[in-house]
């Protein structure tokens, strides 16, 4: 595996023919689109690539992504840290078509002439890994002196209804 500085512009195809693997980081504050959703870009991306061809001689390619991200919570307000570890398999194709037999887990890839990117490959896979809703699990939400959480059982909830005032005057209407 070659350690070191990560190509920033691939082949995958001929990548894939010398079963070609690399490893190394990316700084977080090179993602532009990811630094708008993320509270701090400090830190690194592990990233690890490995290209080779199946039994079928089709390319093929695994990224892996390490990574721990800063996002607000949307509860409390305060940054909540989101680890990322995941794994990512591609079919590379050069065809426009669907391939007829596309493995279990895999993505189709499609290239053309033109390099492909790296960084913007990376960063959009962890964009997908963005939760819709970041939040720190039930009860680890640091609110602000004095603040309270309050609990609405069903009884308040039914009171406080807007629409409870129609039901009442629809049974005063229908007795």
């Amino acid at each position: 595996m070659s350690n070191g500085p990560l190509p920033l512009l691939l082949e995958p195809l001929k990548l894939a023919d010398r079963g070609a693997c690399f490893s190394g980081e990316l700084p977080l504050s090179r993602f532009t689109r990811l630094a708008a959703l993320v509270t701090d870009t400090a830190g690194q991306v592990q990233v690890a690539l490995s290209f080779y061809l199946d039994e079928h001689k089709q390319a093929l390619l695994q990224l892996k992504l390490e990574t721990s991200l800063a996002l607000q919570c949307q509860r409390c307000l305060e940054e909540v840290r989101y680890p990322i570890d995941e794994s990512f398999h591609y079919l590379i194709s050069t065809s426009a078509e669907e391939p007829d037999f596309l493995p279990d887990g895999y993505d189709l890839l499609q290239v053309g002439d033109e390099p492909l990117e790296l960084l913007t490959m990376v960063e959009d896979e962890l964009l997908l890994c963005l939760p819709i809703v970041a939040m720190h699990p039930e009860g680890e939400c640091d609110f602000p002196g004095g603040y309270a959480v309050q609990q609405q059982d069903a009884e308040q909830a039914t009171e406080s209804n807007p629409f409870s005032v129609l039901a009442q005057l629809k049974r005063d209407k229908n007795p």
